[in-house]
């Protein structure tokens, strides 16, 4: 199996080593194998969102953050 090297912010690695220490994990690698995955998988599944999908909730705005413009 290939081998990566990572760095990730402090949060994350607290956020794995709790996850092991409760036993969800056996160790930091399988943690961090299996969060990857499903991360992936969630990915795949969703999809990346499209340029035109951003903002959609602002759509009709003319600029005016109290008027909704039919």
């Amino acid at each position: 199996m290939p081998k990566v090297e990572i760095t990730i912010p402090e949060h994350l690695e607290m956020q794995i080593a709790q996850m092991v220490e409760r036993g969800e994990f056996v160790n930091r690698e399988e943690a961090i194998e299996d969060l990857l995955s499903t991360g992936i998988k969630a990915y795949k599944t969703s999809g990346p969102m499209d340029e035109d999908e951003t903002g959609l909730e602002n759509d009709g705005m003319m600029g005016h953050d109290d008027e909704y413009v039919f």
